[in-house]
């Protein structure tokens, strides 16, 4: 069970945080973790080449435990989704006629290489909208629409696992059935989601997952990791790093060029993945995340949330239905004619730190809060409402 451990941070007693699909805060351990790998710089003659490999294997070993494959050799190393999805754009074959599917308001990073994509193969990009963003009835039709919008021309389904926005839950199951049904690719964003949410890839099977380490699993900005599946073992990287090549740990014969790839997905990992700063960070945050584990998370948040939300509710804010959304993340609607930009500055000057996005604000807590927290943020959107 996990206790608030607000003392494991930063934060300041005077801020209310709820802000980490934004950014997460550092933890003191990770911090640390970076500025050892900042010391070990004084001396590079301790550093050994297999400083250079062991630990972005370790950091494979833990993300795969996180999203449950026992294949590791299957995840890379990259320095954004976008670099992540590059990949995958370099080695599908699209043609006019045929149809990638992505979801509204999908975060940019898994939508301008598509849309790119499609205007140079001509290839069609359909956008699939939620049936009424207002409405929590109608909203749970999001998936049934998705799945009606690929058929036999589609050939690749491109989205989140929730919605960055508001946290609405896609049905990746349903979306992989119907993605094998039609022979199309599934390729899964799972920013707003892995490290905070359950996924598993030995059900799901996505083709691709990729994810950014600074927002839920807690680590550093400029890296990501890639999980690319089996369609992708022979493909072309859109980089040529040395590390890349079969026997590019014998330092003494790197000049014997090689064209053998080394074996799963590291032909598609930046040049310099052996970051010695970054990936003792990203390592020392997947162990606390796999410590804390995704189902306890969404169980606390749910929590220390649930009295908030029926307040809130009660002054006539749109939240979305519980059973379709993530507890680490959702979107509350403020009533009519709310002005937005006056509730930003209000909760600023309150020392409540949320998003916005669009005309809603995204609310996204984790370990370091609790519900005094929440009644904090309750109190104050209440006296801007009231007036």
């Amino acid at each position: 069970m996990i206790q608030k451990c607000r003392d494991d941070f930063f934060l300041p007693e005077s801020i209310t945080y709820l802000n980490c699909a934004y950014m997460s805060p550092m933890m003191r351990q990770v911090e640390e973790a970076g500025i050892e790998g900042i010391r070990r710089k004084r001396n590079p003659s301790l550093l050994v080449p297999s400083d250079f490999f062991d630990p972005v294997d370790e950091v494979r070993k833990l993300f795969a435990r996180l999203i449950k494959t026992s294949d590791y050799h299957r995840v890379a190393v990259a320095p954004s989704v976008s670099y992540g999805v590059a990949n995958i754009s370099q080695n599908i074959s699209l043609s006019k006629g045929d149809k990638v599917v992505v979801i509204e308001d999908q975060f940019p990073s898994n939508f301008y290489i598509w849309q790119n994509l499609c205007n140079t193969t001509g290839a069609k990009l359909v956008t699939v909208n939620a049936p009424d963003r207002t409405s929590e009835d109608e909203k749970g039709g999001w998936n049934e629409a998705i799945l009606q919008s690929i058929d036999s021309d589609t050939r690749l389904v491109a989205l989140p696992h929730v919605h960055w926005a508001d946290g609405y839950i896609f049905d990746l199951a349903a979306i992989r059935r119907q993605t094998r049904e039609c022979d199309a690719l599934l390729v899964i964003d799972g920013t707003q989601s892995l490290g905070a949410f359950p996924y598993d890839q030995s059900e799901i099977q996505a083709d691709a997952i990729i994810a950014s380490v600074y927002k839920w699993l807690m680590g550093p900005y400029g890296i990501a990791l890639c999980y690319y599946g089996e369609v992708f073992d022979d493909g072309r990287p859109i980089e040529h790093s040395w590390m890349n090549r079969v026997n590019s740990d014998d330092f003494a014969r790197l000049v014997n060029y090689e064209e053998k790839f080394r074996p799963g997905a590291k032909r598609y990992e930046v040049g310099e993945a052996s970051n010695f700063i970054h990936i003792p960070m990203v390592a020392c945050a997947l162990k606390i995340v796999l410590g804390w584990t995704p189902e306890a998370i969404q169980k606390y948040c749910f929590q220390i949330s649930q009295k908030s939300i029926q307040r809130l509710k009660e002054f006539g804010c749109q939240i979305g239905d519980s059973n379709r959304r993530s507890h680490h993340l959702f979107g509350i609607r403020l009533p009519a004619r709310t002005e937005i930009d006056r509730v930003k500055g209000r909760l600023i000057e309150a020392g409540v730190f949320v998003s916005i996005r669009g005309s809603s604000l995204r609310i996204s807590p984790h370990v370091y809060n609790d519900e005094q927290d929440f009644d904090r943020l309750t109190r104050t959107l209440e006296q801007i409402l009231q007036r």
